[in-house]
């Protein structure tokens, strides 16, 4: 997730995906997220099981910022809103 100039990167791990984007824009839950505004879904992956969902979590946590950059880049070059589009 982003906000809305995409100068912010955030990434998580949740097993709805729906409502935890939910309480980000929403700012439902305090800290990093509603502290800066990350209210934008740009990019999400699914896996079968949540060990394998937290397992790339960390890779991805784990990289630079220009590969956190080109994921979302390779799959939604445009940065739009994917809640918007997939969920509203």
């Amino acid at each position: 997730m982003t906000n809305q100039y995409n100068k912010v990167l955030y990434t998580g791990v949740t097993s709805n995906l729906f409502k935890r984007a939910h309480e980000h824009k929403d700012k439902i839950v305090a800290g990093f997220t509603s502290r800066y505004n990350v209210t934008k879904l740009v990019y999400y992956e699914e896996f079968a099981t949540m060990s394998e969902a937290i397992a790339r979590e960390k890779q991805i946590k784990g990289g630079s910022r220009q590969k956190k950059i080109d994921l979302v880049n390779n799959k939604n070059p445009e940065w739009k809103d994917l809640y918007e589009e997939f969920f509203a």
